[in-house]
């Protein structure tokens, strides 16, 4: 879409606001960009740039400012990742040895902080799901049901459904006899695949609370097998473009504390090849509206396990951050997988 002066002008305007913090005016691009253009035809190419959506004007100063149309097409296109150098390699490395997973983790998860001065976070290797033994239904009130959930191992776990209808003892008794007698012995997520094909054979007024129960319980199983560690939040209280709005900060910690959206979050790059980068709103958690997140999958004996990332302003380096991402879930697999 761009021709190269528009790239080299953006690339530029980009590279300047994240160093720089501040709106970036016609004459820091003749600077900076190698360009030989007059102070005109820069104003013409940024106003272009505007129009299409990929830098926008604060009211408050004459410059421009990246959007996230703007850091994607730079990600993407424009962006020169510097490789590590071999002794920051090998400081990773070192930091991250065989040794009990979850120590390994931990220290993937705060290295990551330390090298980026943002929030580090690594997705552990998800315990097998849980294979149900026995589920029970409880009427609570005419449209709440306790639902109990046995697993295989002994756990218990409670979910509260909330239904369209009220249903008698009789028909939660039903249901339970049903699911216990076709589904015993699977877990959540063979039990969802099968209940598609079974739902044409269950009473129309019962597949609403069937549905339901398997939904919560699937969500109760996963969320205890999904593990995180996250250092380095307190790096974010320093990083002016989120500190600058305290609500809007509280609201990220509120997130880094519930764990369930970001968890879905990083998991979607589970299935990536390599570095993935949500800016913005791509990642669709509101709360991350002003935020990055880089992310990449890594690997135990072939197969994807877990994720690590990093959450920071949209206006990071990401050249240094993509790499010290991709280097970290290398390192972090080759150790995981040592015997």
């Amino acid at each position: 879409m761009l021709d190269r002066r528009a790239q080299t002008l953006l690339k530029t305007l980009i590279e300047r606001y994240i160093v720089e913090g501040q709106p970036v005016g016609s004459r820091t691009l003749s600077r900076y960009s190698g360009l030989e253009l007059s102070p005109a035809t820069i104003r013409n190419v940024m106003s272009d740039l505007e129009e299409m959506g990929f830098i926008a004007s604060p009211h408050t100063s004459a410059g421009r400012i990246p959007t996230p149309k703007g850091y994607r097409l730079f990600v993407d296109s424009l962006l020169t990742v510097r490789p590590l150098a071999r002794q920051q390699i090998s400081e990773i490395r070192e930091a991250i040895q065989p040794d009990q997973p979850q120590r390994v983790i931990g220290h993937a998860s705060q290295l990551l902080s330390e090298l980026t001065h943002f929030a580090g976070v690594v997705v552990a290797p998800r315990r097998q799901l849980p294979r149900i033994r026995q589920l029970e239904f409880l009427s609570l009130s005419d449209t709440r049901i306790l639902l109990i959930i046995v697993t295989s191992e002994g756990d218990v776990q409670n979910r509260i459904l909330f239904t369209q209808r009220t249903y008698t003892p009789s028909e939660l008794t039903q249901a339970a006899n049903m699911l216990n007698e076709h589904f015993a012995g699977l877990d959540f997520q063979q039990i969802r695949s099968r209940l598609q094909d079974e739902l044409r054979q269950i009473r129309s007024d019962m597949v609403e609370l069937m549905t339901a129960a398997v939904e919560a319980g699937s969500e109760a199983v996963t969320d205890n097998a999904a593990q995180y560690v996250i250092s380095g939040e307190k790096n974010l209280l320093g990083v002016e473009d989120l500190s600058s709005n305290m609500g809007r900060l509280r609201r990220l910690f509120d997130l880094f504390e519930q764990k369930t959206g970001l968890v879905q979050l990083l998991e979607l790059s589970s299935h990536a090849d390599g570095v993935q980068v949500f800016i913005g709103g791509e990642s669709g958690i509101a709360t991350l509206d002003e935020c990055s997140v880089v992310a990449a999958p890594y690997e135990v004996d072939g197969q994807v396990v877990g994720t690590i990332g990093v959450i920071g302003p949209t206006r990071m380096a990401y050249e240094r951050v993509i790499p010290i991402v991709d280097i970290t879930a290398r390192l972090l697999a080759s150790a995981l997988s040592a015997p």
